[in-house]
């Protein structure tokens, strides 16, 4: 199973509406610091997110992947959204 897998597999328990994860490694190869683990992307939209901080969103989604920090996952762009704030997005992507 890869790892960009496993990563949407894990975020199953925020019952994602939206859970997409995009393996950026090769943008950082050669970078400074680089000793391995991935780089990756992460779009995911929960009821679960509804009310809550940034930062709280941030913790919720490392919660379940925090194992896999820093050998697998050396970096991990996270984009949390509510569901009311991603129809949002919709509507104003549609217009």
């Amino acid at each position: 199973m890869s790892l960009v897998t496993e990563i949407e597999q894990r975020l199953q328990v925020l019952k994602p509406l939206v859970c997409v994860c995009d393996d950026e490694s090769h943008h950082h190869v050669g970078h400074a610091g680089n000793n391995g683990g991935g780089h990756y992307a992460l779009l995911i939209v929960s009821e679960a997110f509804e009310g809550v901080s940034r930062i709280e969103r941030q913790r919720m989604v490392n919660a379940p992947l925090q194992d896999l920090f820093p050998v697998q996952i050396h970096a991990l762009s996270i984009r949390a959204l509510s569901v009311a704030q991603w129809q949002e997005l919709q509507q104003k992507d549609s217009k």
